[in-house]
């Protein structure tokens, strides 16, 4: 089987199946169309500086959203990961649960990937593989970008949550001082990335390089 890129040209650069090591760490990264198309971004530098290797999946939305966010182009970001599927390969590997990797996030995720994959009504090979990765019961992490929310959008991150994923907004911690935006999306994507086990530099850590010798309620919330 190829791999495309996402606009369905063969790519010969990628890795084959040949090439990849049954026991490597693979996670899938899913950019929906939400904005915040720079914590896609961000998830791929930062798994590919843990030495994971990435399988990225970006809906037509997504695509959109990226052209007008970030200034890079679209094969820019592609570069970043290891494998790229087409939003409609159903054939793709991620769309078994044979396929192994720890889990997927999807970075940023809408409300409508959310829903979807709370009915497990999927109509994309993003909805797919996630769909895959809570079947097999593995790491799904939901960096939902939505507000203000009505009960319908509460309701759905009810029921994705029951049956196994973690909804996770990226929220600011403004604990660790940021100075920059980029220190507020590394944040949220290393805390992200704890969540799979997966260790980085992105994250200041309270009781270890922050917050020593002073009292936590000064600087943190309850």
């Amino acid at each position: 089987m190829f791999e495309h890129d996402l606009f369905g040209k063969p790519v010969s650069t990628f890795q084959t199946s040949k090439d990849r090591k049954v026991n490597k760490q693979r996670v899938i990264v899913g950019i929906s169309g939400a904005s915040g198309a720079v914590y896609g971004q961000a998830a791929l530098k930062a798994l590919r500086m843990a030495g994971v290797e990435t399988h990225l999946v970006v809906s037509r939305s997504g695509q959109i959203t990226i052209a007008h966010e970030l200034a890079l182009k679209i094969s820019q970001l592609t570069a970043l990961a290891d494998v790229v599927y087409r939003i409609d390969d159903i054939g793709a590997a991620i769309s078994s649960g044979s396929f192994k990797t720890m889990g997927m996030i999807v970075a940023p995720c809408s409300i409508r990937t959310l829903s979807e994959i709370a009915s497990g009504v999927t109509s994309s090979l993003l909805t797919r593989a996630a769909d895959v990765v809570l079947k097999e019961r593995r790491k799904l992490v939901l960096m939902v970008r939505e507000t203000p929310l009505h009960l319908g959008h509460l309701r759905a991150m009810t029921q994705v949550t029951e049956i196994g994923a973690i909804v996770m907004p990226p929220v600011p911690a403004f604990y660790a001082r940021p100075t920059s935006v980029e220190d507020i999306v590394n944040h949220s994507v290393g805390r992200a990335l704890d969540l799979f086990g997966l260790e980085s530099d992105l994250v200041p850590r309270w009781g270890e390089t922050i917050g020593v010798g002073s009292s936590p309620s000064a600087d943190s919330a309850d």
